[in-house]
Parts: C-alpha cells; sequence; structure tokens
C-alpha cells in the first residue's frame, strides 16, 4: 500500500480526534440539512406546516437508521481491507455495498410511497395536518435512493480515511438545501410541497457529486487487472456486521414512532413544539454518533493491521470526547432552550407548542450523559 494512513500511524489520540472532528462538523451540517424544512417551514409557513413536517420524521427516520446502518456494515470491511493493504478486494466491497443499496433503496422508495397514508392513520395523524404530510413523505420518498447512496458513499470516504471530503459536500448540500428552500417557500408559496423538493434536489445533487469525486479518489490506488462489481462472500460478511446496527438503530426509530404516536393524540400544536424539540435532540447528539462512527472506523483499519493496542487507547479518547460533550448539551438545553426554540416556531406560536418543545428539552437534556458508554462502543 503506497498511501499514508494516520490512523495507522499518527499517535491514537490525535488521529482519532483529527479524523473525528471532520465527522462530527459533517454531521452537524447533515442535520443542519435535515432540520432546515422545519425550520422554514415553522418560520415562513406556520405552526401547522411544522407539525406536519414532524409528524413525518417519525417514519423517515426508520429509514435513516437502515441507511446509516448498511453504511457502518460497508465502512467497516472498506477499512479493514484498507488496512490489511488488499486494494482489489477493498474496491470490490465497495462496489458490491453500492449496488446492493442502490437495489434495497429503491424497492423501500416503493414501499413508503405506496404506504406511507396508511402509516400516518395508524400513528393517529392529526386531520387538520394529514394531508400536507402525506404529500410531504410522498415526495421524499422519491429521493430516498439518493439519501441511502448519499450515506453509504460517506461512510466509505470515512473508511479511507478522507472525512474533510463528506464534510465539504454537506456544507454545499445544506447551503443548496436552505437556497432552495427559501426559493421554493418564500419565491414561488409552495409551502411543505416546495421544502420536500427541494430537500429531494439538493441530496441528489449531492450523491452524484459523492460519486463522481469517489470514482476519481478510488483511481488514485494502483491495482492491477479488471475488478469485480459484486461480491456474494463480501455481501455476506458485511451484512452480519450491518444488521446488528440497524437492528439497533431500528429499535430506536420504532421507539420514536410509538412516541410520535402518542404526542399526535395532543393535536398539532403538541405535535409541533415536540417536532421542534426532537429535530435539537437529533443535532445535539451528532458529536456522540460521529465520535463511534470515528472509533469504529479506527478500530476496523487498526484491527486489520494487527495493532490491537491502538485500539484500546483510540477507546479511551472516544470516551472523553463524549462526555465532554455531554456535560456541554446538558448545560445547553437547561439554560437556553428558549432561544433554541425560538428558531423553529414563530410569535403566532401557541403557548401549547412552546410548552411542550420546552419541556422536552429540559428533560432530555439529562438523558445525553448516558450515551456515552454506547456510542464509543
Amino acid at each position: 500500500m503506497n498511501k499514508k494512513q494516520p490512523l495507522l500511524t499518527d499517535t491514537p489520540g490525535r488521529a482519532l480526534i483529527v479524523f473525528a472532528l471532520p465527522m462530527i462538523i459533517g454531521n452537524l451540517f447533515q442535520q443542519f440539512y435535515n432540520m432546515a424544512d422545519s425550520i422554514i417551514v415553522g418560520r415562513f409557513v406556520g405552526e401547522n406546516a411544522l407539525a406536519a413536517v414532524g409528524a413525518s420524521y417519525s417514519f423517515t427516520n426508520v429509514f435513516i437508521m437502515i441507511a446509516i446502518g448498511g453504511g457502518i456494515g460497508a465502512s467497516v470491511l472498506t477499512s479493514q481491507y484498507l488496512g490489511a493493504g488488499k486494494l482489489r478486494e477493498m474496491k470490490t466491497s465497495i462496489a458490491t455495498f453500492l449496488i446492493t443499496f442502490l437495489v434495497l433503496s429503491s424497492l423501500l422508495a416503493c414501499f413508503g410511497f405506496l404506504f406511507n397514508p396508511t402509516v400516518m392513520r395508524l400513528l393517529k395523524t392529526p386531520e387538520d395536518i394529514f394531508s400536507d404530510a402525506v404529500l410531504y413523505l410522498q415526495i421524499y420518498f422519491c429521493g430516498l435512493p439518493f439519501m441511502f447512496m448519499y450515506n453509504v458513499l460517506s461512510a466509505n470516504f470515512n473508511a479511507l480515511g478522507k472525512s474533510v471530503i463528506p464534510l465539504a459536500l454537506l456544507i454545499f448540500s445544506s447551503v443548496l438545501n436552505v437556497f432552495l428552500d427559501l426559493f421554493m417557500v418564500l419565491k414561488l408559496g409552495m409551502g411543505v410541497e416546495g421544502v420536500a423538493i427541494a430537500t429531494v434536489l439538493a441530496q441528489g445533487i449531492s450523491s452524484l457529486l459523492s460519486f463522481l469525486i469517489l470514482l476519481r479518489f478510488l483511481g488514485t490506488f494502483h491495482t492491477e487487472g479488471r475488478i469485480p462489481l459484486f461480491d456474494c462472500s463480501m455481501l455476506t460478511n458485511g451484512t452480519k456486521i450491518a444488521i446488528p446496527s440497524i437492528v439497533q438503530q431500528s429499535i430506536v426509530s420504532i421507539g420514536i414512532l410509538l412516541t410520535q404516536s402518542a404526542v399526535n393524540r395532543f393535536g398539532s400544536s403538541a405535535l409541533a413544539g415536540y417536532s421542534a424539540g426532537m429535530r435539537l435532540e437529533s443535532l445535539a447528539i451528532v458529536p456522540m454518533i460521529a465520535t463511534g462512527n470515528a472509533v469504529s472506523t479506527f478500530t476496523a483499519q487498526n484491527l486489520g493491521a494487527g495493532q490491537k493496542e491502538r485500539v484500546r487507547q483510540g477507546y479511551r479518547t472516544s470516551y472523553l470526547i463524549i462526555l465532554s460533550f455531554s456535560a456541554i448539551l446538558l448545560i445547553a438545553t437547561q439554560l437556553f432552550y428558549r432561544p433554541i426554540l425560538s428558531a423553529f416556531l414563530n410569535v403566532e406560536s401557541s403557548p401549547v407548542a412552546y410548552s411542550t418543545g420546552a419541556s422536552y428539552l429540559r428533560f432530555i437534556g439529562f438523558f445525553f450523559c448516558f450515551l456515552v458508554p454506547v456510542q464509543s462502543v
């Protein structure tokens, strides 16, 4: 292997922090990207529009978790092959998972498009926002393959030690999404439909750029002969790694679905406040998740290279990183919940929306401390 890999050569603490930081920043932009729809419709369309987008979140989150879990499975194999210097196998592994998740995401998109009204009914979505929630989901599922491909591509960049590339793409995608959201809502007056279309367009452009950049980067790894594009044994091994992560993430998503169903019964105002709190929670846990993913890549590369002691040192560093973020988030949610919620709710929002969001944020702040042993493993 002719490339220096900092995750294998730098001191574990420095290597992990330098590698994790772009992932943390990038994932913050990813969440901001996801939050843009809620912020813009909440501020410029109204409380019901925010509730409609929020009602969709618990359902779409299930599919997001599947994409993240699949990306973890793909990235672990890529990291192991890279750490062992098996470049042909590394390229085949990447191609195998890209093809697999393109097919899987297309099937899931069809399922979501056809059955999302039924799911929204089962979740007791309030009637005054039902049609907007279904419309948002139908447009969202048209772009689901883009979201899946982007997550798998980003996971592979991270596995290759290039966490700066997903960061740059996420910044571009976030800015583009916000611009398109504002154009659709303020200029064209399209409301919920407009922000959904903007999200799909931004995801599509970003996933295409990510794919082209990955192809060019893989070309810098010199290998002989034709590279197989699919390998069933690699798919089996990657699936064994991905399934526990997908199941873990899906259990969390199912819990969110059940909570959403309970909140929906209290009406659109309570749902709007809850949706704002949920979006902020998803932003707050980013550092923990990104650090956990960085440790996964660090561990896979070093195990592939036979450097087990570095894995232990990296784990201890990740523990300190996550503990520090947990303390900061606890303080922020207890002291600054009012100005934070104001980003989502306008002056016409009801007291119920504000009080629901505030109660949720102040309660969930104590939960972040318990993520320390979970995301570091």
